[in-house]
């Protein structure tokens, strides 16, 4: 992608030029991107601003393009108020998603509405950056395929495993490159020269949850990953806690196994090590190496080191007994780590992600067991447990939303 011409102009630049005005329609934008349409009234009441000048900036914001009716809202009595809403296509994000063996790419308007397909890409998500430079270019050719004219692509957001840092755009866990002093954050930079946040891919989900998924409208919400890997997104209060360095919610590594098995992480006995996706394939190729009948063979082509968690699911699916036992189990140790939070933060719904996640019943009945079984009666009838409905789309819409609120606070920061 060419570097942008410095004279092109950014989308609010125009309004950064007038004032407090200015910084007063920034903010009307920012409310309406987070509660997509609204009345008057409510926006007066949620920004603080009275009637004349919330009226005054609704005028000039739609005269400008920015902002348009989206019909009447509900009537409390009387005649029923018009709603405004974002215009859509105004600006754009790119949204990379970054998983262990795969990278997921889609673009998104300020609406949150997919532009185009989502794209999938194999890809074996290194300890460095050697190898990131083929998904971004693939990026780049996504984005100029799209005709998106260069002052409306207003950044880029990376979700990805492990240790990660927002604040600063680090990853200590994966791309890393101990000769190259810049970020990842800054690495990617130089591929696209718009800002580029990256973040855990969990948090990722839960915003992404939070904003368009069964989190919506919640306050006290844990969102499960249950992939290669555990991790957990936590919603209090409303917000995603991301904790004082970004790494809130590394429940894959707490201790849960006295002499458990050795984790990549250096320790012995993690959650991760039997209820993960990577446990989850072990224990299954134990098992058909030792003879166990199963159609994983033959979902396997019976190349045993080709067993992953979505043949598991899909062999469960289809009634096998095996699939289902070992789902079973990872359900229960996964229950049995989930009560302590449940008794800890006590959330009204705990939402299940990921490729094990999609087993549905055959893991949330033995998780439930577990969660009777560990957790007090008063706290846990209040947590109900889902499947997310977003699937892969959850972390990058929860991409997008990242992207679009940096957006809007570095304008008012200027």
């Amino acid at each position: 992608m060419p570097k942008q011409d410095p004279a092109v102009q950014h989308p609010l630049d125009g309004l950064k030029m007038e004032g407090k005005t200015g910084v007063n329609k920034i903010q009307l934008l920012k409310y309406l991107f987070r509660s997509e349409k609204a009345s008057t009234p409510e926006i007066c009441k949620d920004i603080g601003l009275s009637m004349p000048t919330v009226l005054k900036l609704l005028s000039e914001l739609t005269d400008a393009g920015w902002i348009e009716k989206k019909g009447p809202g509900i009537s409390f009595g009387g005649r029923r108020p018009d709603l405004v809403g974002l215009v859509a296509k105004s600006f754009f994000v790119l949204c990379i998603d970054i998983e262990l063996f795969m990278a997921h790419i889609a673009v998104f308007d300020n609406t949150l509405s997919l532009q185009g397909n989502k794209v999938s890409i194999p890809y074996i998500l290194p300890k460095n950056r050697k190898d990131l430079d083929s998904v971004l270019a693939y990026a780049q050719k996504l984005i100029a395929s799209a005709n998106i004219p260069a002052n409306k692509l207003i950044g880029v957001c990376i979700s990805l495993p492990g240790l990660v840092n927002t604040d600063t755009g680090e990853s200590f866990s994966y791309l890393i490159d101990n000769n190259d002093q810049r970020t990842l954050a800054e690495y990617c930079r130089a591929f696209f020269d718009v800002p580029v946040c990256i973040q855990n891919d969990v948090k990722a989900a839960a915003l992404g949850e939070l904003r368009c998924g069964k989190a919506k409208g919640k306050k006290n919400v844990l969102v499960l990953l249950m992939d290669w890997g555990v991790g957990l997104g936590i919603i209090m209060d409303g917000d995603v806690r991301i904790g004082t360095s970004g790494f809130s919610g590394e429940i894959g590594h707490i201790p849960f196994e006295d002499n458990g098995a050795l984790c990549y992480c250096g320790k012995h006995g993690c959650l991760e090590t039997v209820a993960s996706g990577i446990a989850l394939a072990r224990m299954a190729k134990a098992g058909i190496g030792s003879g166990q009948i199963s159609i994983l063979n033959e979902l396997s082509n019976k190349e045993i080191d080709k067993i992953e968690p979505r043949l598991i699911v899909e062999a469960a699916n289809k009634g096998d007994l095996y699939a289902i036992k070992l789902l079973s189990n990872i359900g229960s140790s996964m229950g049995k780590g989930i009560s302590t939070l449940i008794q800890i933060f006590n959330p009204e719904l705990v939402i299940l992600e990921g490729r094990i996640a999609a087993a549905r019943q055959y893991i949330t009945i033995p998780m439930l067991q577990a969660i009777n079984t560990y957790c007090m009666t008063q706290i846990r009838e209040k947590a109900q447990i889902v499947s997310s409905e977003l699937g892969e789309f959850a972390n990058l819409l929860g991409c997008a939303v990242k992207n679009i609120d940096n957006f809007f606070e570095t304008a008012l920061q200027v």
